[in-house]
């Protein structure tokens, strides 16, 4: 069986959700994401996803709590791998009126994915790496994978309305992740953690 292993942007995939006005799949499984996108002969060994933890938003104060549930629903079935990135504050000023206000950036994401998949391409842990994502920046790991270990392969598969041609040409395939996989790709309405606490499909997301 050819060994895949499953890297995915979160937040890459979750913009591409929310230009799609797809809220109703943000209550994802990560893990049967990746399964339902393999091809026959094909075995998933792993599945890693890149995050970093949002702040509170006077505009939405429910937003970090509803990711706070997502992430440890995604724990709670033990078949992710969660790496976390952070979140950078920053002071943005409009150059006609001067107005100045607080801005977050999300970092570390796609070095955190180059680390992983160069690290499992070096411990032969992986037959193809399938890439979650349509972030350009991730055309360098993928090209590196290429030169470095040429009977390895990486395929990327876009999210929603999101498209990278750099990405795509240097993976060795790509395709779109359709509407079908992620709606039989969601987690029980409830999760209930290994100490019995039940977490809620947050009913913003139905």
């Amino acid at each position: 069986m050819e060994r895949v292993i499953a890297y995915i942007d979160g937040f890459n995939l979750y913009f591409g959700l929310k230009s799609r006005g797809w809220r109703r799949y943000y209550w994802l499984d990560p893990a049967a994401l990746a399964k339902n996108l393999l091809k026959t002969g094909q075995t998933l060994v792993a599945t890693n996803y890149f995050t970093a933890r949002i702040s509170g938003s006077s505009h939405d104060p429910g937003k970090q709590e509803r990711q706070n549930t997502y992430l440890e629903a995604i724990s709670a079935t033990a078949r992710t791998t969660i790496h976390y990135g952070h979140y950078l504050r920053k002071h943005q000023q409009c150059f006609r009126c001067g107005a100045t206000w607080e801005t977050h950036e999300e970092k570390m994401t796609d070095v955190n994915i180059a680390v992983e998949i160069l690290k499992d391409a070096f411990a032969d842990r992986f037959d193809t790496g399938l890439l979650l994502s349509a972030d350009s920046d991730l055309t360098a790991p993928i090209e590196a994978v290429r030169s470095l270990y040429p009977n390895k392969r990486i395929v990327v598969a876009c999210p929603p309305k999101r498209q990278s041609k750099r990405l795509e040409a240097a993976a060795h395939a790509y395709f779109r992740i359709g509407r079908k996989k992620l709606q039989e790709s969601q987690l029980p309405d409830l999760v209930r953690k290994p100490d019995g606490f039940a977490l809620q499909r947050p009913r913003e997301w139905n």
